[in-house]
C-alpha cells in the first residue's frame, strides 16, 4: 500500500541550507532537517512506508518562478517517487505561458504561499491564476497564520465559491495556528486539507475530531519537510485512534484524488 507525503519542499543543493534556514527563521523554529535538498527528503524516509512525496518550492521573486518550476521537473525526472507542483508569483507576467510550461514539464498542480509571497490569497493577481488552472491542475495553498492576513481561510473561502471547481489544498488543517477558524470557514467547503505542521499543535483527540469534522476523504498526510521529519509525522499519526478505512483516506487515498488519479 502506497504512502503519500502530500506536502514536502524540496531546493537546489546550492541553497538547500540557506532554504532552510530562512524557513526556521520565518516561523521561529529549529528546523528538522538543516538541507532542504531531495536528498535528504529521501534519506529523512528511509525505514518508513513513505512511498510519494508531493514536492515544491516557493518563488519570493518572480524571476525565480521558471528557475525553481524547471528544478522541480528535473527531480521528479531524476526520483519517480516525486510528484512535483510548479509555483508562481503574483507578479509574474505570463501566467497562462508558464502554466502551460509546467503542464509540458510534467508538472501535476501548483503551490503558492501568500504569506511568504506577501500577497492576499484573493489578490485580483492570484484570481487570474486560479481562472487559469481552474479544472486543469489542483494547487496547494499555505492557509492561516496568526501573525498575518494574507492567508486567512476566509479568503479562501471567497476563492472557493468563485472558482467551485478549483481543486485545492488548504494546507495545515486549513488554517495554520488558527485551526478553529479554518474549520469555522471552511468545513462545508470543496477544498481539501493536509496534515503538515499541525499534529504537534493539535494532539491525536484534536487532530482526530478534526479529520473527521473535515471527512477523512478531504484529509491528506502531510510532513511539511524540512520544518518536520517526516518519519516522525507519519509516527504521529498512525499511532492516533483512526479506523484503517480512515488511515488509508489518509495517508494515500485522498492525495490520489487531489491530484486526479482516483483510488
Amino acid at each position: 500500500m502506497p504512502v503519500v507525503d502530500a506536502h514536502s519542499h524540496i531546493y537546489p543543493a546550492k541553497i538547500a541550507s540557506k532554504a532552510s534556514d530562512a524557513v526556521g527563521d520565518f516561523y521561529h523554529v529549529d528546523m528538522a532537517a538543516p538541507v532542504a535538498s531531495s536528498e535528504a527528503l529521501l534519506a529523512a524516509c528511509e525505514g518508513t512506508p513513505i512511498t510519494h512525496h508531493i514536492v515544491h518550492s516557493v518563488a519570493t521573486s518572480p524571476g525565480q518562478v521558471e528557475t525553481i518550476n524547471t528544478f522541480i521537473a528535473d527531480q521528479c525526472f531524476m526520483h519517480p517517487e516525486f510528484i512535483g507542483f510548479a509555483t508562481m508569483h503574483q507578479d509574474y507576467a505570463d501566467v497562462e505561458g508558464e502554466i502551460d510550461r509546467a503542464i509540458q514539464l510534467g508538472l501535476k498542480g501548483v503551490k503558492i504561499h501568500p504569506d511568504t509571497q506577501m500577497v492576499n490569497m484573493d489578490d485580483p493577481r492570484l484570481m487570474r491564476l486560479y481562472e487559469v488552472i481552474e479544472g486543469r491542475l489542483p494547487i496547494v495553498i499555505h492557509t492561516g497564520d496568526y501573525r498575518y492576513d494574507y492567508s486567512h481561510p476566509r479568503r479562501l473561502q471567497r476563492i472557493l465559491r468563485t472558482f467551485p471547481r478549483l481543486k485545492v489544498d488548504a494546507a495545515h488543517f486549513g488554517g495554520w495556528s488558527i485551526f478553529d477558524y479554518a474549520l469555522e470557514y471552511l468545513e462545508n467547503e470543496n477544498c481539501f486539507v493536509d496534515t503538515s505542521s499541525a499534529l504537534e499543535f493539535l494532539g491525536p483527540r484534536r487532530t482526530v475530531e478534526l479529520v473527521r469534522a473535515y471527512g477523512p476523504d478531504r484529509v491528506m498526510f502531510g510532513s511539511d519537510f524540512p520544518m518536520w521529519s517526516p518519519a516522525s509525522e507519519y509516527r504521529m499519526l498512525a499511532a492516533m485512534p483512526f479506523t484503517p478505512e480512515e488511515f488509508e483516506a489518509i495517508t494515500w487515498k485522498s492525495a490520489m484524488r487531489f491530484i486526479g488519479e482516483e483510488s
